[in-house]
């Protein structure tokens, strides 16, 4: 496969943060850090994100914006951003996918995905 002029990289972690969530509300925390890394040929600065968050009911949040944590980062070829932000949902389990609107020093305006995945609370053994 020949190197793609416009191609980036996303990986996720994340966490159950249980000092935010109330559980007998419905409410459960997660914090996710982004790893956003350009394996493209041009540098490329992220304009704004695209999420789509579900949780297990199925209830769906979308979620557009500029940019990420408030900045928009210039991306030269095999540099990485790494960014921690948040989502909150109404059940222990869901799931966050989305896309990034790039655009290339070139002025080509391209889409990064942000690959499923998944937001689990730990198993609580009793």
């Amino acid at each position: 496969m020949a190197n793609k002029k416009h191609d980036i990289t996303v990986t996720a972690r994340t966490a159950f943060v249980p000092e935010q969530s109330d559980i007998e509300k419905g409410r459960y925390v997660f914090a996710y850090t982004i790893t956003i890394t350009n394996t493209g040929s041009v540098a490329a600065q992220l304009v704004s994100r695209h999420w789509i968050i579900t949780d297990a009911e199925n209830q769906v949040q979308e979620v557009r914006g500029l940019g990420v944590v408030g900045e928009q980062p210039l991306l030269r070829p095999n540099e990485s951003f790494e960014y921690t932000s948040g989502t909150a949902i109404a059940t222990p389990v869901g799931t966050m996918r989305g896309s990034y609107q790039m655009m290339g020093e070139d002025g080509v305006q391209f889409d990064a995905a942000i690959p499923k995945f998944t937001l689990s609370m730990p198993r609580v053994l009793h």
